[in-house]
């Protein structure tokens, strides 16, 4: 939501010809929390679908994106040009080489200057470390918006969080029950003004880790569309972004914020 000075650049950012020459189709899809600037003028400008966010939240613009992507690949990027998207036809070839079903972005391999703040630094180090003592498994970026997902991975989950919790969630349900990868990324300054109080995000963050082990379990879902096997993409991009690829590739971009097999992808 008001990300007008950097949606832009976020979408601009995407290497779409790259993309494309590697046979995908792509869509960018950008999920808006009814912004009070130009963020959805500009996203429009810009070639993407902007659609309205269901309910409050990152995790519901998340959700609401996921619901719009029509791709059998799912790239989440935020809105406000931070995360690498330089690297996703990289990355496209690795879900694709090793037929994962889920990677996910880690941004401590390369922090730019003034990309993060120090309490953010040791709240995302305190968090990844509460998924390896809970989930018994390591994550170097428990708290990562970029992340790449089959649509097979979607169908078969059921998210719950409505907020920056589900950054977490995703990543606990990829890694404790499908085939997933964390790779190494960067992580730009950000473009506008942030909105996020680190310390309330935190400790919210810290208590779903433990409300979560209760949940889990009915996290994974019977198939919403098993028969979907065409290689289409959707990324999606939001202030709260979340992209998604696959090779029909859709994207989408939220003011903020993120197929089937056939070559089409969605940011």
């Amino acid at each position: 939501m008001n990300e007008e000075s950097g949606i832009r650049n976020t979408i601009a950012s995407i290497p779409q010809t790259s993309i494309r020459n590697l046979g995908y189709n792509l869509e960018i899809i950008v999920v808006d929390g009814n912004s009070t600037d130009r963020t959805r003028q500009i996203a429009r400008e810009m070639g993407a679908r902007v659609i309205l966010q269901d309910g409050k939240g990152y995790g519901s613009a998340y959700k609401t994106g996921l619901k719009a992507a029509s791709g059998n690949l799912i790239i989440t990027l935020d809105a406000d040009n931070t995360y690498p998207a330089e690297i996703i036809p990289e990355c496209l070839s690795q879900i694709e080489k090793k037929d994962l079903d889920f990677i996910t972005v880690n941004r401590f391999a390369k922090l730019d200057k003034d990309s993060m703040s120090l309490t953010r630094k040791v709240g995302n180090k305190v968090l990844s470390f509460g998924v390896l003592l809970l989930y018994s498994f390591k994550i170097q970026d428990s708290q990562s918006g970029m992340q790449i997902m089959r649509r097979r991975f979607t169908d078969k989950i059921t998210l719950r969080a409505s907020g920056f919790q589900l950054s977490e969630e995703v990543k606990i349900i990829a890694f404790k029950h499908f085939k997933s990868l964390e790779v190494d990324g960067r992580y730009y300054p950000r473009i506008g003004k942030s909105k996020l109080n680190a310390l309330n995000h935190g400790v919210s963050n810290l208590k779903y880790l433990f409300v979560f082990r209760k949940l889990q379990r009915f996290a994974v879902a019977v198939p919403l569309n098993p028969n979907r096997l065409d290689k289409t993409i959707p990324t999606i991009v939001d202030k709260t972004i979340p992209t998604i690829v696959d090779k029909t590739i859709p994207t989408i971009v939220d003011k903020t914020l993120p197929s089937s097999v056939d070559k089409t992808l969605t940011y």
